[in-house]
């Protein structure tokens, strides 16, 4: 009896040893670490250009999970996901967009539920529908315990849901499970965690640090994505659409910086017993 043959896979490489980076099968799963990875699924458009300037696709990744680490969990994560959040109930973006595009209004979905897992707080209904989350968009989970938010996580994953999931002391295994059951699904998973989490790995092909700045911007830099190191951090204005018209131009922008302290001049004691004795 012949042994059985495994089939195998084979990707020819060029005459100087190298894997064709042109190669159909490598599109979205290969690139130039001093460039940004072109996307292998459809994007979601955040809502700020700046942070889509700097994002792989153009766009938060669907069909992958997406970590923001923040000291402040349960107020910064609204204010930077509420754009594409809405967008992604209204219909105005969705799973129809050719892979590395963003998302067109031509193949939105269907309505689906966007589900909060174990939030710090109980959501503020009127603060989310003031961002465009209605409440009948919204599904609160609360979890007793971290082991059923993973589980309630997971699940909502395999439905092909929208998920916000708050995962504190989720393990690196467990982030890379919910990475492979997201490879299965079309709508946007967020993990928001610490920031200490951020010295673990983590499968989650984009990590993102997020801390608030002056005035009504949020501070945004890049952790890991498909491409190069990125440097410095990202100013983004996130004000509310229902607290803009309240605000003057100097609230928006935030105090004025503090002026400089002038110089004292040094003091010259000759006397050792005139010098002040140093408080404890």
């Amino acid at each position: 009896m012949q042994p059985a043959s495994i089939a195998t896979t084979s990707i020819a490489t060029t005459a100087h040893g190298r894997l064709p980076l042109d190669d159909a099968r490598l599109q979205g799963r290969l690139w130039r670490g001093s460039s940004l990875g072109a996307a292998a699924a459809p994007t979601l458009p955040s809502g700020f250009a700046a942070l889509d300037a700097e994002l792989p696709g153009g766009g938060w990744p669907l069909q992958a999970a997406t970590e923001l680490l923040t000291p402040q969990p349960g107020v910064l994560e609204w204010r930077l996901l509420a754009p594409a959040l809405s967008g992604w109930w209204a219909g105005q973006a969705g799973p129809g967009a050719r892979p590395g595009r963003r998302a067109q209004a031509a193949a939105a979905p269907a309505l689906r539920s966007l589900l909060l897992i174990n939030p710090p707080h109980a959501p503020h209904l009127p603060g989310l529908q003031a961002l465009g989350l209605p409440p009948a968009a919204l599904v609160w989970v609360a979890a007793a315990t971290p082991a059923e938010a993973l589980w309630a996580a997971e699940q909502a994953v395999k439905s092909r849901v929208a998920v916000l999931a708050w995962l504190p002391e989720a393990r690196p295994e467990q982030v890379r499970r919910l990475q492979v059951n997201a490879l299965g699904s079309d709508a946007p998973l967020f993990l928001i965690r610490p920031e200490r989490a951020g010295q673990q790995s983590s499968a989650a092909p984009l990590r993102l640090v997020v801390k608030p700045g002056e005035g009504w911007r949020l501070d945004v830099h890049l952790l890991k994505r498909r491409g190069p190191a990125h440097a410095g951090w990202l100013k983004l204005a996130a004000v509310p659409g229902a607290v803009e018209p309240l605000l003057t131009a100097a609230k928006r922008k935030g105090p004025p910086a503090p002026a400089p302290t002038p110089a004292r001049p040094p003091t010259e004691r000759h006397d050792a017993l005139a010098r002040p004795v140093p408080q404890a």
